[in-house]
């Protein structure tokens, strides 16, 4: 395995693209008892359409979220299960570009380590069990569809996208799960659920030559072809300028959201992030002048924040909260967003901001789980991680400013609400 030390993050990681083109990184933490195992594949809520076999095949919304629930079934019984029974703790997500699996624990790693592989490798359901799944499913997506904060995300997202599938829920619709079958789940597991597809990060007091061996007596040997994906060929402009929704609410909510240039794959990616998070404290961060004037006219609360996210041919910047006036709200956003756009950055405050997201991203590093997700996201986006202080480093108020100009306007902008009912 390739070793190599970052110095300036104290941290040294154990990389190998093995035969099958399994990933693999292992990040060492001597003297700790917890072990914490990440297996994922780049696959998730957006990969709806494909190539296999020379076939551009469409598959329902949802459906990545629908083969997390069903990968742990066994012919033996739930894996969940067996991983309980050593002390694991185990889990998984489906997130919008990636499918996650792991546990941690403190005994039995070696045997632990196997069962994920084992049952993430290995699909196993029947046409009763698919069928089985989906009223389960069905009632998790009506929870979430009563979620406030849920509707204001995703009606936001498909005002901002017309045709990027970033507009695509991620455990998809009733009526989306609906047309689900064994068939398509073996179909896309066969697509994305290969070595080469996909990382495994293990983080913790481990021989990373254990790890590797269990790999590679465990996984298939064979990594599986390159599939093409399509995303939807996003065009200039928003889809819609402003989206309503009645609720059960005491007060309006709202998030005003912002489109953005989408970030190229490789260390650009993790460059863009950095300035666009950086954008968004500066604008709109707790200690930021716009969110303390808003404050003091009273039409903001402590619930308004907000975020910088890049998705696949897609990115935004968006934030929210409670207000009575959220047309007000995203005025004076605009307005400061143009005020810092044209050179109106301070710049004691740009380097106390700084410090603040360096000192964040460094404490990240205390988490396990943190560590073997940024490892993955890295992995599958095309940057490493951990040269973060470095990229950090290239950063200038004048990118700031640059972003602020040319993403955070008018023409990019769209409004969702949350309304309370009459």
């Amino acid at each position: 395995m390739n070793v190599e030390y970052y110095r300036r993050v104290g941290e040294t990681v154990h990389r190998k693209r093995m035969e099958n083109g399994l990933e693999l990184c292992v990040v060492p933490r001597p003297g700790y008892a917890k072990k914490y195992a990440f297996f994922a594949t780049r696959y998730g809520g957006m990969d709806t359409r494909f190539r296999l076999n020379g076939q551009w095949l469409d598959t329902p919304a949802g459906i990545a979220h629908y083969l997390e629930h069903k990968m742990f079934d066994t012919k033996d019984g739930n894996a969940l299960q067996e991983l309980a029974k050593n002390g694991a703790e185990p889990n998984a997500f489906t997130a919008n570009a990636m499918t996650g699996y792991y546990f941690d624990s403190t005994e039995h790693f070696e045997e632990n380590l196997k069962i994920l592989l084992s049952f993430v490798s290995v699909p196993y359901f029947t046409k009763e069990s698919v069928e089985k799944e989906q009223g389960i499913i069905a009632q998790e997506i009506r929870m979430i569809e009563d979620n406030p904060d849920w509707q204001l995300y995703m009606r936001m997202f498909r005002a901002l996208f017309r045709s990027n599938t970033a507009r695509t829920a991620i455990a998809g619709t009733v009526e989306s799960i609906s047309h689900i079958t064994a068939e398509t789940l073996y179909q896309c597991h066969q697509a994305f659920y290969t070595p080469s597809n996909m990382i495994l990060t293990v983080v913790g007091d481990v021989d990373p030559g254990q790890v590797e061996s269990i790999a590679f007596w465990t996984l298939p040997h064979s990594g599986g072809p390159a599939i093409e994906r399509d995303y939807g060929e996003e065009t200039p402009g928003v889809a819609e300028k402003e989206t309503a929704l009645t609720m059960e609410v005491s007060t309006p909510q709202f998030l005003a959201g912002f489109k953005c240039a989408a970030p190229e794959i490789g260390e650009a990616w993790m460059r863009q992030t950095l300035i666009g998070e950086l954008a968004c404290d500066l604008l709109l961060g707790d200690s930021s002048p716009l969110y303390l004037r808003l404050y003091d006219q009273g039409l903001i609360n402590s619930s308004f924040g907000g975020e910088y996210e890049a998705l696949p041919g897609a990115a935004c910047l968006y934030a929210g909260g409670d207000s009575r006036d959220a047309r007000a709200v995203t005025k004076a956003i605009l307005e400061e967003a143009d005020r810092l756009g044209r050179g109106g950055l301070d710049r004691d405050f740009f380097q106390r901001t700084r410090r603040a997201v360096y000192g964040s991203w460094v404490r990240g590093l205390n988490s396990f789980e943190n560590v073997a997700v940024s490892l993955t996201e890295g992995y599958f986006r095309g940057y490493d991680p951990f040269r973060f202080p470095q990229v950090f480093d290239t950063v200038t108020p004048e990118d700031v400013e640059a972003f602020l100009r040319e993403n955070v306007t008018e023409d990019r902008q769209v409004l969702s609400e949350i309304l309370p009912r009459a």
